[in-house]
């Protein structure tokens, strides 16, 4: 199969849709809905998409977008790689000084991740396979999926309306204090019952001291893991001591960076679940690696995605590409750049969504329809 390919043209897309109710982390929130979409034009015509992680700060995906345009496009364009991954570890190498000396290795590795994508989607257009056919030649036809992102402001409510559109599994957010997590947590197993799972998302909220104690107290209402209890920059020892005494598994990988953090959580941390994003590092050619990784070391994979459609749909290959008992993570919180304004955007049905048939990511966005929330650059 041919994988080679030479850039013609890089362009960077904006949005931002303004949102009524607000996402709410332990960290911060977010007041509108950004994407950054990344089409790339190869000589011979062919063309894929991508997208950026560009959630935070407020401006971030403006940033990012001026990171691809300024630093990223200059390197590559009229450049022939003979691979998509042979062009990550270009882009990768040339920036890795410019990431220190500008204190900016995560705009920077989120901003190759996205273009990473965008390759990956032109090989496998011009193949005429599905994105995840590049990597296993089992066909899928649909991945579990869970409805992420439950505000603790009645989380009930919107976990009822996810279900009754298909959604069987359901993750919380927590992080606003032990009487309020619990009862949210408490809340939703007593209206889906035993049998349904439930994941708590911390945010990176808690000390070891904090975290150890709300496992404890979140524990009798059976949670399915316990994600980013600590930061993502403590000692190793601290997630040790963590994962040794917690009685509820511990997840984590949205915040990790390079190959040395992956292979250290897996290998020393005692973590249960691994949650890569596609659209913060690695992209395509460092995270399917990494997927297989996890599944050898009995680690589940479940991909991280808080964003727009055409990074959901390339989360949703990636998972399909490692297999694995692993879930979709789809954001529940209203989202048009997800999958109001992409075209050929799959069902979900009994918890699972379908994988498009298409070739590529099967998807591309309408930019006549998403003109009016479009940003200048």
């Amino acid at each position: 199969m041919d994988l080679s390919l030479e850039i013609a043209e890089i362009t960077p897309h904006v949005f931002r849709v303004p949102i009524e109710t607000p996402v709410v982390t332990s960290f911060g929130e977010m007041r509108d809905r950004p994407a950054l979409f990344i089409a790339v034009r190869g000589s011979d015509g062919a063309e894929g998409w991508g997208e950026v992680w560009c959630n935070f700060p407020s401006v971030g995906a403006e940033h990012r977008a001026r990171l691809i345009r300024s630093v990223l496009a200059p390197l590559c364009k009229s450049r022939r790689f003979d691979h998509p991954s042979e062009a990550f570890r270009l882009l990768t190498a040339a920036t890795e000084v410019l990431a220190i000396q500008s204190g900016e290795p995560g705009p920077i590795a989120q901003a190759i991740a996205g273009l990473d994508i965008a390759l990956w989607d032109l090989v496998a257009r011009r193949a005429r396979k599905p994105l995840y056919r590049m990597f296993r030649d089992e066909e899928v036809g649909a991945v579990p999926a869970y409805a992420s992102g439950l505000n603790a402001d009645r989380p009930e409510v919107l976990a009822q309306e996810k279900h009754a559109e298909g959604y069987r599994r359901f993750k919380l957010k927590v992080g606003f204090g032990r009487e309020r997590d619990v009862r949210s947590l408490r809340v939703l197993r007593e209206a889906f019952g035993p049998e349904t799972p439930i994941m708590v998302d911390a945010n990176q909220a808690w000390s070891l001291d904090e975290a150890a104690a709300m496992s404890a107290a979140l524990a009798p209402h059976g949670p399915a893991w316990l994600e980013e209890p600590l930061r993502a920059d403590i000692p190793l020892a601290d997630w040790q001591r963590l994962t040794r005494t917690s009685p509820v598994p511990i997840a984590l990988g949205e915040n990790l960076r390079g190959d040395a953090a992956f292979t250290e959580m897996m290998e020393s941390a005692g973590i249960a679940v691994l949650q890569p994003d596609i659209g913060k590092w690695g992209g395509f050619s460092r995270c399917v690696a990494i997927g297989h990784r996890a599944l050898e070391h009995g680690i589940g994979l479940c991909p991280h995605w808080l964003g727009g459609g055409i990074g959901l749909m390339a989360s949703l290959h990636f998972l399909a590409a490692v297999g694995g008992d692993g879930m979709l993570e789809v954001d529940s919180n209203p989202n048009p750049l997800r999958e109001r304004f992409i075209l050929g955007f799959p069902g979900i049905a009994a918890g699972n969504m379908y994988v498009p048939p298409g070739p590529g990511l099967g998807v591309v966005p309408d930019l006549d329809a998403l003109s009016r929330y479009r940003v200048a650059l």
